[in-house]
């Protein structure tokens, strides 16, 4: 494929990558690259809302404050404030983009209906009935489309950041000055060079056998970073979404939190000891509306201690008239799963939802490598901490996404032409007979990583961790080297770079902090510090 060059190239086209995309396009040419489809990233996977302070009485200080007691001290607070700040801003944009947020029903606030989500002390969450991101990728989709400086290109992997190490007159100055992207199609891989560079490439939640994230969320932004030379940090930090449906044939279908906050609530089914009895009370007076990590520890504590298979949620108290308007997408899927929750609870389990460590940037979006920025779950922003607070995510993104944005245009005179940059050289390499290679080597990280870096960890279980993730490292390099490239091979690469970051992260934690819960050490230092790994 031939070259492409670019003012600010955006891999990703998530809310992050999108709100980047259209912050810039007025001025400056801009190409969006999407792995898969346009519309396949978290964004549109996601359920809940968008926080913000809009409740009469609610204040930037409340919502700061939730924040930070999420987050177990580890926020770094001027990235809190940022957001907070900014985010009935940033849902009035979205509303002016066409976002039908559900309108309010007598409470709260005078034009939006406000949910409340664990973590939060008011009523903040604006919402489209249990579908938010799906309607908000729709939204910054459209506007992207309708406008003529964006290029959005579907089915491009990216492989590697571009940097002086590729070009023809080799430079160490670690400036990223594009990306190599295979054309999932063709298999043609194509170099895409600009000024500035945005990863927006979501998380790494399907390094977990037992995931709420899309099959693209691989880790792919973290590892290219971390290839290329910048600093990652709380990588042992992945939040485990209490309530996933258990059912063996539907795998990733999420039960939002705000059930919870409408008044579902944690059961043990009833061929359970004690069967019936609602659990949570016996673990946090705030019980259901507890943090998440309180939340899915205790969940999985209960399934543990009894040998279950999961633990039922329930919402069936509630009138059947609430429970179709407020979550009719849940509703409906379930149904079809012979599951009625007007009539009958939900069986639930953790699984891995969120990726609250990743590329270290600043309040700008600024990556350690010159010409790289980086927006919403990729980064370790200071946002959450050891523990994400419910619905601030799609609010990094607009938030973040919208500052790289601003500061590429404040520097634009600063930042220098990508100059000359060798094409993607696969003349030594053939086609593998070997697939059989990938597959396998792609289920065995995600069961080890849930058997032995889950919710509850040890010493002994990371060590044996990273043991293997050493082995696979090795093994996948070695056929990365001989081999032509593929998706699933690109992703297999990012994927066991992100296990091992987030092994040597969880190893060198000797605390249990939010997300981080270790036998081994289970009280909670008394200062909160970052861990920062360097490549």
């Amino acid at each position: 494929m031939a070259d492409h060059r670019y003012d600010v190239i955006i891999i990703g086209s998530g809310a992050a990558g999108l709100t980047a995309a259209l912050n810039l396009a007025d001025t400056k040419r801009v190409v969006v690259l999407a792995k898969g489809g346009l519309a396949e990233g978290s964004t549109a996977w996601a359920q809940g809302g968008i926080a913000a302070v809009l409740e009469p009485g609610d204040t930037f200080e409340s919502h700061i404050e939730d924040t930070m007691v999420a987050g177990a001290g580890l926020n770094d607070r001027r990235t809190v404030e940022l957001v907070v700040e900014h985010a009935p801003a940033a849902i009035e944009r979205l509303a002016s983009l066409g976002v039908p947020f559900n309108p309010t029903e007598g409470e709260g606030h005078d034009r939006w209906h406000l949910t409340r989500e664990g973590g939060h002390s008011h009523r903040r969450i604006v919402h489209v009935d249990d579908a938010t991101g799906w309607a908000v990728q729709q939204a910054l989709l459209a506007a992207a489309e309708a406008h003529p400086n964006i290029n959005l290109v579907a089915d491009m992997a990216a492989i590697d950041l571009v940097t002086g190490r590729h070009c023809d007159h080799y430079s160490g100055d670690g400036r990223v000055r594009g990306v190599y992207a295979l054309h999932r199609p063709s298999g043609k891989v194509a170099l895409f060079t600009a000024r500035a560079t945005i990863l927006a490439t979501g998380g790494a939640g399907r390094v977990y056998q037992f995931s709420t994230a899309p099959r693209g969320a691989s880790g792919d932004g973290i590892a290219m970073a971390w290839r290329a030379g910048a600093r990652v940090s709380n990588m042992e930090f992945n939040q485990f979404h209490p309530t996933c449906l258990y059912n063996l044939e539907v795998k990733n279908f999420l039960i939002t939190e705000a059930m919870r906050g409408e008044g579902g609530i944690l059961k043990l089914p009833p061929e359970a000891p004690n069967g019936g009895h609602r659990f949570m009370p016996d673990f946090d007076p705030r019980a259901e509306l507890a943090p998440r990590d309180v939340v899915a520890r205790a969940i999985d504590h209960e399934i543990k201690r009894l040998g279950l298979d999961y633990v039922h949620l329930d919402i069936s108290h509630r009138e059947p008239a609430f429970i179709e308007h407020h979550f009719p997408t849940i509703l409906a899927k379930l149904l079809t799963l012979g599951i009625d929750i007007r009539k009958e609870p939900i069986p639930v389990v953790p699984a891995m939802h969120y990726t609250c460590g990743g590329v270290v940037i600043d309040l700008d979006g600024r990556t350690d490598l010159p010409g790289l920025y980086a927006a919403g779950e990729v980064t370790q922003s200071g946002l959450h901490g050891a523990n994400r607070l419910a619905s601030n995510s799609l609010l990094e993104c607009f938030v973040f996404g919208e500052a790289a944005a601003k500061h590429i245009l404040r520097s634009w005179d600063d930042l220098p032409d990508p100059g000359v940059v060798r094409e993607w050289d696969e003349s030594r390499v053939t086609d593998s007979d070997e697939d059989i290679v990938v597959q396998h080597n792609w289920r065995e990280i995600r069961r080890f990583m849930w058997d032995y870096v889950g919710i509850v960890r040890t010493t002994k279980r990371l060590e044996r961790a990273l043991h293997r993730v050493t082995l696979l490292q090795r093994e996948v390099e070695d056929y990365y080297g001989n081999y032509r490239i593929t998706a699933d091979l690109i992703e297999l690469r990012n994927l066991i770079v992100t296990a091992g970051l987030i092994v040597r992260s969880a190893l060198s934690r000797h605390e249990s902090r939010g997300l981080h819960y270790t036998l081994d050490y289970p009280e909670m230092l008394a200062q909160a510090k970052d861990t920062i790994l360097v490549p």
